[in-house]
């Protein structure tokens, strides 16, 4: 849902791969209160590569959907990926277009609205949930999820993973960004007058109690981590060296046998009036 110039982590080829990798191992917390067996037509703002859409139309099979996203290039990728799913055809629209000025007509196609990771990257998510509001019919459904990058934590303590999450933050926050934005979506809905709002934070919280998932998540975040440097190291907000030490702990995290990984992020769901 955004630009080339102001998505930290770039188009790569692997860049689209990890998103649909994170996607389906973030699956089973993003979906767990989720549903919208309810909602005929819904909007996906931000659709990128068609990660969250495959979900959507897979748990949801009475659903059609229609995505934007800013992006030409992801709504190629999204279309690609798709049509290679058959319980998809004919199910979808995607469409290129600017989420704070959305080529729909107020309250006539959609009775439901669904964004996840996207507000994050977006200058103005007021304007953004604006649209929303604009284009749902009265009484739609929307389901938000977005990050808190504050609440990130690794045990043993790794200070150039601290150091490099900082840069990370200060860099997409330099972007326009937000990376605390999920603690805002309470006063965001109700300033623009979205009804029957409940925020909930999601926690992922790993330990010794599941040490397969903790490595997997811990290699995950990894990748995550990664997927900013070239934009970090193009900007000069970090150097290999740091890159490097990250690397580092962040493998001896994942073989320390009493590693802890925790992190949460903010589910919000509302109505339109």
């Amino acid at each position: 849902m955004a630009d080339k110039e102001k998505y930290l982590h770039g188009f790569t080829s692997t860049e689209q791969e990890r998103l649909r990798k994170q996607a389906r191992f973030l699956e089973t917390q993003i979906y767990s209160r989720i549903d919208l067996s309810s909602v005929n037509n819904l909007l996906e703002v931000g659709c990128g590569v068609g990660a969250q859409s495959e979900i959507l139309l897979r748990r949801f099979p009475e659903l059609h959907l229609t995505g934007i996203d800013f992006s030409e290039e992801q709504i190629g990728q999204a279309t690609a990926y798709l049509s290679t799913i058959p319980y998809a055809t004919d199910r979808y629209h995607l469409q290129q277009a600017d989420a704070t000025d959305m080529p729909f007509d107020s309250h006539r196609q959609f009775d439901g609205a669904f964004l996840c990771w996207v507000l994050e990257h977006i200058q103005n998510p007021q304007r953004v949930l604006s649209e929303v509001r604009r284009v749902l019919k009265p009484g739609s459904v929307v389901i938000l999820t977005e990050v808190l990058n504050s609440t990130f934590f690794v045990d043993p303590y790794s200070p150039n993973v601290w150091k490099y999450w900082m840069k990370y933050n200060d860099l997409q926050y330099d972007m326009k960004g937000d990376p605390f934005v999920g603690a805002k979506l309470g006063n965001m809905l109700q300033s623009l007058g979205f009804t029957r709002i409940e925020i909930e934070p999601k926690v992922i919280h790993l330990d010794n109690r599941e040490p397969a998932k903790r490595t997997e998540m811990i290699g995950f975040w990894t990748e995550l981590l990664l997927s900013g440097l070239p934009k970090m190291l193009e900007a000069g907000y970090v150097d290999e060296e740091l890159a490097e030490n990250m690397k580092k702990e962040m493998h001896l995290v994942a073989k320390d046998p009493n590693a802890v990984f925790y992190y949460s992020f903010i589910q919000a769901k509302a109505f339109t009036s």
